[in-house]
């Protein structure tokens, strides 16, 4: 199965954790950092094109400052981010140089991946640095990144940049050797998955806890950013980045570390783009026939099956739409705004200019912007 699965893709995104840059030391582990590049360096070499997420910024802080425990507050996490993004990319620069790679810094942050033409923007920089043979680092942007736009770590970006770059694999290099049944550093009995074939709820109970001193993600991050991933159908491997030579072995089909499979049906990377990138700021309340017409039939949502809207928002802001029950089970990019949803809530779309005035669109949420939950 790994064979075929893994034999013919062109992009992949590997995201390398803080733990394995540091080796679970204070600093960038120089060592270690340059057999990465050598194993990235092959696949380039390979004619494969290589997209990397990178923790480190923080930890190469840490270091230089002298810090003796991880930054806790906003401001402190900025301030250290900004000392060692310079030198998390000059490892960078002396690890790829001996094998002619040139490298580029690309910093993050959600809003813009969130504004459609900043991600599309993105993405046209990201394929042009590959057509020009350089390697791309990107990583969220710390030094400004709050609350309100921060990733919350960098296993999440890298499924959001496997859209971005429109990657065919994502590879996940943490300091274990990949998914467990258990945490396998407090229970010896822990068995190592090789193969996920669906991520269920019991395997996300199963990934809570698993983390390192150093990084933000445990493994609950990694098995999120894997279903992320695989609902825009790339697959996800897991596997120990510490290891000389995994990267190699792993792609030609050896059964080490954890292989995610894709979900069964893939989303189309705007949708995939809605669903995860883009924060909700309201909720639509929709009756059972809208509840079925959207969920079951792949239709747009129309005024005449909304029973009630709840928050303030704008015309082109993404929503949840919830059934009677009141649970979530789609959300998408609405046509009008909140004050105007409720004017005309529960009424045919004929009457929408009547009542308002004008009209957008006979949608409140068009199917081609609406993403039913899987």
């Amino acid at each position: 199965m790994r064979n075929e699965l893994l034999k013919n893709f062109r992009r992949i995104v590997i995201k390398i954790g803080s733990g394995v840059l540091t080796g679970q030391g204070s600093g960038l582990d120089d060592t270690l950092m340059a057999g990465l590049a050598g194993q990235v360096a092959r696949l380039r070499r390979d004619g494969k094109e290589v997209v990397i997420v990178s923790s480190g910024a923080i930890a190469a802080g840490r270091r230089k400052l002298g810090l003796e425990e991880r930054p806790r507050t906003i401001p402190q996490k900025q301030a250290t981010a900004a000392v060692g993004q310079s030198r998390l990319m000059h490892a960078y620069e002396n690890a790829f140089d001996p094998h002619g790679f040139t490298v580029a810094q690309l910093l993050l942050t959600r809003d813009d991946l969130a504004n459609r033409h900043r991600f599309l923007n993105a993405r046209a920089t990201i394929d042009t640095l590959l057509g020009y043979g350089v390697i791309p680092i990107i990583n969220e942007n710390d030094t400004v990144a709050v609350d309100e736009i921060k990733f919350g770590d960098n296993d999440n970006l890298s499924a959001l940049v496997t859209n971005l770059a429109d990657a065919q694999l994502l590879m996940i290099l943490t300091d274990i050797d990949g998914f467990y049944d258990a945490d396998p550093r407090s229970n010896p009995d822990a068995r190592l998955i090789h193969t996920v074939k669906k991520i269920t709820r019991e395997v996300e109970l199963a990934a809570g806890g698993t983390g390192s001193t150093v990084g933000t993600g445990g493994m609950a991050t990694k098995v999120a950013a894997a279903k992320r991933a695989g609902e825009y159908g790339v697959p996800t491997i897991m596997l120990n980045g510490t290891q000389p030579g995994l990267i190699a072995r792993v792609l030609a089909g050896e059964e080490v570390g954890t292989l995610f499979l894709p979900a069964g049906k893939s989303l189309t990377s705007r949708k995939h783009w809605i669903a995860h990138t883009l924060r909700t700021t309201g909720r639509i309340i929709v009756d059972a026939g809208a509840s079925a017409a959207l969920a079951g039939h792949g239709r747009s949502l129309l005024p005449s099956g909304i029973v009630r809207v709840e928050g303030s928002f704008d015309r082109g802001a993404c929503v949840r739409v919830c059934g009677a029950d009141e649970v979530e089970f789609c959300r998408g990019i609405v046509d009008y705004s909140s004050s105007e949803i409720q004017a005309i809530l529960g009424h045919k779309s004929g009457e929408i200019e009547e009542i308002l005035g004008y009209r957008y669109s006979d949608e409140i949420i068009h199917r081609d912007n609406l993403v039913v939950a899987a």
